[in-house]
């Protein structure tokens, strides 16, 4: 009868081992991932930082203004005021300026995987196991591997977000693209266009919004990841959140976490704005048409007209 506390396959150690060797043998590899996050998180915050408040939220609420709508302008102006006399203003930047960073290499790294991934089914097959396990992966679980190869820090914390945070716009880069509809990529094909073509001219217009979706996906997992980043040191209302709890200074928490919930809100509205506004995608149709003109010019009018009928059909 095997005794539980006799036999066990010793995978702790093993994973320890595997770590320490990666991080011992691959360190320079390590440091050059590091800095240009890092030189891309310091310009973005001192950006931030040498901006004025006041101009900053009228900024931000004018951006709000002019996706959404007044009331969402107005909550926003609000929000950022409220956090400003709450004497959290540049916890609230760094958070910012973490989230900026992480969508940044996210849209870098994202788009193209996604779109090799919709072209390639070999490399969808390879890559969405790949995407399940960080999926499903517990965030906390980043921190260990982050912390031994990078280090603590807020720059690290960074990438920790980065890896959290990348996966939902590439499969949502893939979905957008495959569900292109195969009538306007056989028009294409059919008109001479070549791959550069179809994929700038018509399946990336047509899969914005589907795109867009997951860039809101990236940034609200980028906002909670940044809470839990505080753990490892990086700096933002995690921290604050973090010392709170450490001194038992429940007000303290409070503060930090009203901080978040509003920069949460803030930062899922504008972005939602962004996925929601061209639903249809009527700028990516217009640009399909244009490319068709440019291409083939006025010889190919009716083929023109039927993709345009077609586009209007479906819409």
């Amino acid at each position: 009868m095997l005794d539980p506390d006799q036999v066990y396959i010793p995978l702790a150690s093993w994973i320890q081992i595997a770590i320490e060797w990666i991080a011992d043998h691959f360190r320079p590899l390590f440091r050059s991932i590091r800095w240009p996050v890092d030189e891309l998180l310091n310009a973005i915050n001192g950006t931030l930082e040498v901006t004025p408040p006041l101009l900053l939220i009228a900024l931000f609420g004018l951006l709000a203004l002019w996706l959404v709508g007044r009331r969402t302008a107005l909550f926003t102006v609000v929000s950022l005021v409220f956090i400003l006399l709450l004497g959290i203003w540049y916890e609230t930047l760094t958070t910012l300026s973490l989230i900026a960073t992480a969508i940044v290499v996210c849209v870098a790294i994202g788009i193209p995987l996604g779109i090799l991934c919709a072209r390639s089914d070999r490399a969808w097959g390879i890559l969405r196991p790949i995407l399940d396990v960080m999926q499903t992966t517990p965030s906390f679980v980043y921190l260990i591997p982050v912390v031994m190869l990078f280090g603590v820090g807020t720059v690290p914390g960074a990438v920790a977000v980065i890896v959290v945070a990348v996966p939902p716009l590439i499969r949502f880069t893939n979905i957008g693209i495959r569900g292109v509809d195969q009538e306007l990529i056989e028009a294409g094909i059919a008109f001479g266009a070549t791959e550069r073509q179809l994929l700038w001219e018509i399946q990336l217009p047509q899969a914005l919004p589907t795109i867009l979706g997951g860039l809101n996906q990236t940034v609200l997992l980028a906002m909670v990841m940044s809470v839990i980043v505080a753990m490892i040191g990086a700096e933002g209302l995690g921290l604050v959140v973090l010392q709170g709890l450490g001194r038992l200074d429940v007000g303290r928490a409070a503060v930090g976490g009203i901080g978040i919930v509003l920069m949460a809100i803030i930062l899922d509205r504008l972005t939602q704005a962004v996925a929601d506004r061209d639903p249809r995608a009527r700028a990516g149709q217009s640009r399909i048409s244009g490319a068709f003109a440019r291409l083939f010019g006025g010889g190919h009018r009716r083929a023109e007209a039927r993709l345009e009928a077609s586009l209007d059909s479906k819409t």
